[in-house]
């Protein structure tokens, strides 16, 4: 007998008069937004621009969606296009089936589109992005949760998830396995966040650690699933999946760390009309500063000033009226005074 157990909700959706709002939606949707916030708080962090992830995952997000989407329908394929079913249920994203490997896959196409039309390395927004794409995920499992969907092996555990009767499914309680895995994911995302702060982490190596410990976690927690799936060997087509993600991620972690240690310098390169108005200004300024010295030069190299001609200062300071007389002629200087003599015996003959 289960004495304690984690309730489902009698419905995944929820109507605002003729507006459904669907649990599983709105879960997403919620995850995208904490992602785009935290992606961007790093990326500020790390040099870039503010609005730089939000605008690449414009691209991503579509693209990871349709990856995830893509990925569900073909490994699930009988759910579609078996015997008694309607192929048109493929393209309702709203009632559950996002697979998070082709979601990964085909987002980081549309990440590498946006990342090209603004001249940014893909890795380094991808380790910007890595942790909030970890709790979007946490955010995204409890879209499960609403659906009842996706749950363990039964069990009475105080935390075991109460299952009601439906399609596809019977009553009774399962171990929580969105639960787990979103639990998981926030530890990834810790982890990701401390690993990046203590080591420097650069180059892709952040995204890399992130899809490693994601993969350890989704491996036993896909042991523990009792929905359908495909076996390969004895076990599900997501374990072996998580085992080859993982194995990829690591060697890309190793490689990486002895070809390009360290983290990159510059992540988000100007754009041409700020570079062109900083050039232009600081030619200006070398311009201005240039031209000071120079005119100091200039008066320094042309050293003191001369008098002018003792002569010409006698003549300027002369009254006017004045007779003036060259001093270096003497006949001439001689004639002049007797002219000025006689100029002045005229008036006082007159008054006489």
């Amino acid at each position: 007998m289960t004495l304690a157990y984690i309730p489902s909700p009698s419905t995944g959706v929820i109507h605002l008069g003729p507006i459904p709002l669907r649990g599983y939606a709105f879960c997403i949707i919620i995850g995208v937004f904490v992602a785009v916030w935290l992606g961007n708080k790093r990326w500020i962090a790390r040099g870039g621009k503010p609005g730089t992830v939000a605008d690449i995952a414009v691209w991503a997000v579509p693209f990871g969606l349709v990856g995830g989407r893509l990925y569900h329908v073909i490994t699930d394929y009988q759910l579609y296009f078996g015997e008694g079913r309607n192929w048109v249920d493929a393209f309702k994203i709203w009632e559950g089936g996002l697979g998070i490997w082709g979601a990964i896959a085909l987002g980081a196409v549309g990440a590498w589109i946006g990342c090209r039309l603004r001249g940014i390395p893909l890795p380094a927004w991808a380790d910007a992005l890595a942790p909030g794409i970890a709790v979007a995920q946490a955010f995204g499992r409890w879209g499960n949760w609403f659906n009842q969907e996706l749950y363990g092996r039964a069990t009475d555990l105080p935390w075991a998830l109460e299952i009601s009767e439906g399609p596809n499914r019977v009553a009774g309680t399962y171990h929580p396995t969105f639960l787990y895995e979103s639990l998981w994911c926030l530890g990834v995302a810790a982890l990701v966040i401390w690993a990046d702060r203590r080591f420097k982490l650069g180059h892709g190596r952040a995204f890399a650690l992130y899809v490693a410990a994601y993969c350890l976690g989704r491996g036993w927690i896909e042991y523990m699933r009792v929905d359908e799936a495909h076996h390969i060997l004895g076990l599900r087509l997501n374990v072996w999946t998580a085992i080859f993600v993982f194995v990829l991620a690591v060697v890309y972690f190793v490689l990486s760390a002895k070809l390009r240690p360290g983290r990159e310098e510059v992540v988000e390169p100007e754009t041409s009309g700020s570079t062109g108005a900083a050039d232009a200004g600081k030619d200006a300024a070398a311009t201005t500063a240039g031209a000071a010295p120079a005119d100091a030069k200039a008066d320094a190299g042309a050293g003191p000033k001369k008098d002018a001609d003792p002569e010409a200062k006698a003549e300027d300071a002369a009254p006017v009226g004045a007779v003036k007389t060259d001093l270096s002629k003497p006949d001439v200087a001689k004639a002049d005074l007797a002219k000025a003599d006689l100029s002045k015996a005229e008036p006082e003959a007159k008054k006489s």
